[in-house]
């Protein structure tokens, strides 16, 4: 039984800042020398984001959040409890909203919801995400729940793994997947690269997916196949702990680079013959990440449009940005049934998720 995802609903937080606002704060922080300042001003202005939205209104200079992260320009290091307290507060409504609006263009009802996978890596607590949504969603209190924490920016392509192994052994299953991650709630006020870096891309947002069996008279992606791969290093490129003061990302310059190295090979086992595809998801872990991507495949340009544009207008939303991705490409009128799609993404490890889907219109 092929599994389709019939509908994506995304969400975002209020606060919207530009990136120009973000970066000069950042630079302006007590301690960077000129040196730092520099390398923020190369890491903001190359990330190719114009905006992002935050669950913090103070990083766009408004008043008001229960988090006290800013002090005239200084940034505060609140501890990690108070962070995740935020998280508790904020987190839920995002997952709520995004997963509405999926429910809603689903053609299926909310009591038609037999199991609910939620996503984040920026937060956690418990009853979690997962009972929330049989809550706040009013589903029905027999609805199976799975939550997959802390496994970064690949995330949703193993949930809608998980939503396709449950089609496949239950053709009656309807599985809502829900990603939501507030990263600005981890901001480092560190001059190390690894946080600059970190400070240039993340953002928050939500994104949801109602999966079932094919229907024939709603359009969506079927999921054909998954494959997962760990790269022979990387290890320590990439990676995400728990500190005292929020959590701690390691990115380094490194990461691009063994994507490009190992690309190749990746895609080419999991999608085949790379002519076939017509359209590609690329997770936009950073502009550097899409570049290596293009160039090691030789793709057209326009082939990570839909990436780059994500990327632009929202940032690096982890998990859920793959989503917006393929939410386009779903609302893309140019895009005929048939297509054949390739998601690719990107985790702690340093992992490569991969998924292959067909676009069906009615």
């Amino acid at each position: 039984m092929t599994a389709r995802i019939l509908s994506i609903g995304t969400a975002l937080p209020e606060t919207r800042v530009d990136q120009a606002t973000l970066r000069d704060l950042f630079a302006a922080q007590p301690g960077f020398d000129r040196k730092a300042q520099r390398l923020v001003g190369a890491a903001f202005d190359a990330a190719a984001i114009d905006t992002r939205h935050v669950v913090l209104p103070q990083l766009a200079g408004e008043g008001g959040g229960a988090l006290g992260v800013r002090d005239g320009d200084t940034l505060l290091m609140p501890p990690t409890g108070a962070r995740n307290d935020e998280y508790r507060r904020a987190a839920p409504p995002l997952f709520a909203q995004a997963s509405r609006a999926a429910i809603a263009g689903s053609g299926r009802t909310p009591d038609a919801i037999t199991h609910v996978v939620t996503v984040s890596c920026t937060g956690m607590f418990a009853p979690g995400p997962d009972y929330r949504l049989v809550r706040d969603l009013g589903l029905a209190t027999t609805v199976e729940r799975y939550h997959l924490g802390f496994i970064g920016c690949a995330a949703a392509i193993p949930a809608l793994r998980l939503a396709a192994r449950i089609v496949a052994a239950d053709a009656d299953a309807v599985v809502l997947v829900a990603c939501a991650e507030l990263c600005s709630l981890h901001w480092q006020t560190s001059s190390h690269p690894d946080q600059i870096v970190a400070a240039s891309v993340f953002a928050d947002g939500a994104a949801a997916a109602v999966v079932a069996s094919e229907d024939p008279g709603h359009e969506g992606f079927d999921l054909d196949g998954f494959a997962t791969h760990l790269t022979g290093e990387g290890e320590r490129d990439m990676a995400w702990t728990v500190g005292d003061s929020g959590f701690e990302m390691t990115l380094t310059p490194e990461v691009p680079r063994i994507i490009g190295r190992e690309i190749v090979g990746i895609a080419a086992d999991v999608v085949g013959d790379l002519d076939g595809v017509d359209a590609w998801a690329v997770h936009p872990g950073g502009r550097s990440i899409l570049d290596r991507v293009e160039s090691a495949l030789d793709l057209d340009a326009s082939a990570l449009a839909p990436s780059r544009e994500v990327l632009r207008a929202h940032g690096n939303m982890s998990s859920a940005t793959l989503l917006f991705i393929l939410r386009d490409l779903l609302a893309d009128p140019s895009r005929d049934d048939g297509d054949r799609v390739a998601a690719l993404a990107f985790g702690p490890g340093l992992t490569v998720e991969a998924a292959r889907l067909t676009l069906r219109r009615p």
